[in-house]
């Protein structure tokens, strides 16, 4: 069965998940990027190297945001959003890196995940977890290989020193509009 993911479900889905897809446009070129990223309800956060996603975010705010769960070829989701993109500093800065920091610390051996910090719904080499089945051993639950780059100390100003020598980048995505969808067999 295919159908929409109410309000709810879609909130679900992206509170859930840990890496989205950017897409972004300029010069009649469209670039699609996966990223890691945490969501606060209204915007998603991410933190970058200075590169071509910027460059391009910066030429053209508008950009489309894109992330899914899927459990198999017959049962996934995915939820679509628009938004614009904003660069942070000062204090907003310091919340978004708060957020990051937040989401992505219990999968660094800091603690036991909080509710907004889901266990991903794909394991590290992109196969999905599966929820598990009644009766049989737990899974082993993977440790994230890249995740563990990207949410550096505060500096000022909401821009990082990355270890290239360039400026690293504290963003957040405001989403003006969501949709979504699944298919359940």
């Amino acid at each position: 069965m295919l159908g929409e993911l109410n309000d709810q479900e879609i909130e679900g889905v992206l509170l859930e998940a840990m890496i989205g897809r950017i897409g972004c446009h300029i010069d009649e070129r469209t670039y699609i990027v996966p990223v890691s990223y945490a969501y606060d309800g209204e915007a998603v956060y991410g933190h970058s190297g200075a590169g071509r996603k910027v460059t391009m975010m910066r030429a053209n705010p508008s950009v489309c945001f894109e992330v899914e769960q899927v459990d198999d070829l017959g049962n996934w989701r995915t939820v679509i959003a628009w938004g614009h993109y904003e660069e942070l500093t000062g204090t907003d800065a310091a919340a978004g890196r708060q957020l990051l920091l937040d989401r992505f610390k219990p999968l660094l051996g800091g603690g036991a995940p909080s509710s907004a910090a889901a266990v991903p719904s794909l394991g590290p080499d992109g196969t999905p977890l599966r929820a598990p089945v009644p009766g049989a051993a737990p899974a082993p639950v993977p440790k994230p290989g890249p995740v563990r780059a990207h949410v550096p100390a505060p500096h000022p100003a909401g821009r990082e020193p990355n270890g290239s020598g360039t400026a690293a980048v504290l963003y957040r995505i405001r989403l003006t509009e969501k949709t979504g969808r699944f298919e359940r067999s």
